[in-house]
């Protein structure tokens, strides 16, 4: 016999997390599955604003997020060639720090703060089907992968999962409501049919991180980040006396990288002096992790019995280091908003629908802000002429990180007028890179034009947003 459970949720990381958290604390029965077994990491900025860090205090999680030691970040620095800013935040719910945590501890942190309000989650079990009625989700299939016919319960008593026994045969769980939060390449929003997206972006940087030993306790409470011609560089100190350094070079620089990756990992240190000079003393401690290829994307996320939270839904581009923050906010909201009507197929449909659209009208400007700080090419040099007018003003530094916490319109960054000075200081200041500038700015300036499109037809559609 199937099991029964009031919500199914695929992925136990951020998003899947916090889903859970809140309907169990609304007293629903809830099911987590993931194919991994925690503590795990997975590729990640990891780095929270104040405005993430709230997020976390809002779903209970944020006092056992803490405990795993990483410093806070009470202010960041922006860099670069004869230019150097820092500055704190507005605090936000009282919060005035920014977290860089591992993704083992954090999703381990994140995934027992949702067994302490009630659900169970299953390490080591993967969805591999969706149930069907009617042209509805109603369940999964889940194939057992521990090589063991028990698992541990939310309540910490070993039980075994109906169906499962040691050679991973699969098993039924049917549920009102199936939910995907099981990552970009999410197993199943591929299932539903909804894994091709509704609207795209390429990167225009890729990702290599690593993390060092860092002596200098004068930079543990600062999150630094400089751009040099069209280099890239970051260095956030975390949790066990560490600190990760990320550098997100032009894409088309991947080749570069394919060889000796450490040598080039340490050269493009040396092609960002500033960062180069942050690390002085600082040892290299792990492997270099690396993402060449992630696109940003909007996908349908809610259907008949179904809804998808997190990176199976929507991913931005990590430049701005934004996912995380979302995936809890709005997987909170999401087991907030479907709670009360689980027994109500139409209902539950329309408040699906609710949340998707209110997901796409928060985050999409935040999207395309994204990803034109994303960019590579010609218009780093414009980026950084724009960051230094904005870092000269008194409040700058907090006005950049009100964008970064989501409490200021990031449109207010791009807004005409700037962005022309800021061409014309690049033009002055970058002779050999003028052609570059000229064309990414001509690139720019049409993405801006075509957004409003893209905006109307990402929210035409569906109920109306709901208040956050």
């Amino acid at each position: 016999m199937p099991e029964q459970a009031d919500v199914v949720i695929a992925g136990a990381r951020c998003a899947g997390s916090a889903v859970a958290t809140a309907l169990a604390r609304a007293g629903r029965r809830v099911i987590v599955v993931d194919p991994v077994r925690f503590p795990a990491t997975t590729v990640s900025t990891h780095l929270l604003f104040a405005g993430g860090v709230a997020e976390l205090a809002r779903i209970g999680a944020l006092e056992r997020v803490e405990k795993i030691g990483a410093p806070r970040l009470s202010r960041a620095f922006i860099g670069g060639p004869g230019h150097a800013a820092d500055g704190c935040y507005t605090p936000i719910d009282g919060i005035d720090y920014g977290l860089c945590v591992r993704r083992a501890p954090l999703d381990t942190a994140l995934a027992e703060t949702a067994r302490e309000a009630g659900a169970e989650i299953r390490h080591g079990h993967r969805v591999t089907g969706i149930i069907w009625r009617d042209g509805r989700a109603v369940g999964v299939r889940v194939r057992d992968q521990t090589g063991r016919g028990s698992h541990r319960s939310a309540r910490g008593s070993d039980r075994g999962a109906r169906g499962s026994d040691q050679d991973g045969r699969e098993y039924e769980i049917r549920a009102d409501l199936v939910v995907g939060a099981d990552g970009r390449r999410s197993t199943v929003a591929r299932l539903v049919g909804a894994e091709g997206p509704r609207i795209a972006h390429a990167n225009g940087r890729a990702c290599y991180y690593a993390y060092y030993e860092d002596p200098h306790p004068d930079w543990r409470s600062t999150a630094a980040m400089w751009l040099t011609g069209r280099e890239l560089g970051n260095a956030f100190p975390c949790d066990g006396g560490l600190s990760l350094v990320l550098l997100m070079p032009p894409v088309e620089r991947v080749a570069d990288f394919r060889g000796d990756l450490e040598a080039e990992f340490d050269r493009t240190v040396g092609l960002i002096p500033g960062l180069a000079a942050r690390l002085a003393g600082c040892r290299r401690s792990t492997r270099i992790v690396s993402s060449a290829e992630h696109p940003s994307y909007f996908r349908r996320s809610a259907g008949p019995g179904w809804v998808l939270a997190g990176d199976a839904g929507h991913f931005k581009d990590p430049v701005t280091a934004q996912g995380i923050r979302d995936a809890v906010r709005f997987g909170r909201l999401l087991g907030e908003g479907v709670a009360p009507v689980l027994d109500d197929p139409a209902a539950l449909d329309r408040a699906t629908r609710a949340w998707e659209r209110t997901r796409d009208a928060q985050c999409v400007d935040t999207y395309h802000w994204t990803n034109l700080l994303g960019r590579g090419d010609g218009l780093a040099h414009v980026q950084f002429e724009l960051l230094r007018a904005l870092t000269d003003r008194p409040d700058g530094v907090r006005r950049v990180l009100d964008v970064y916490s989501r409490i200021r319109d990031p449109r207010e960054t791009l807004a005409l007028p700037g962005l022309l000075k800021a061409t014309t200081r690049a033009l002055r200041s970058g002779a050999g890179a003028r052609p570059a500038i000229v064309r990414a700015v001509g690139d720019t300036l049409l993405e801006l034009a075509g957004h409003r499109a893209e905006v109307r037809r990402l929210l035409t559609g569906g109920a109306a947003a709901v208040q956050p």
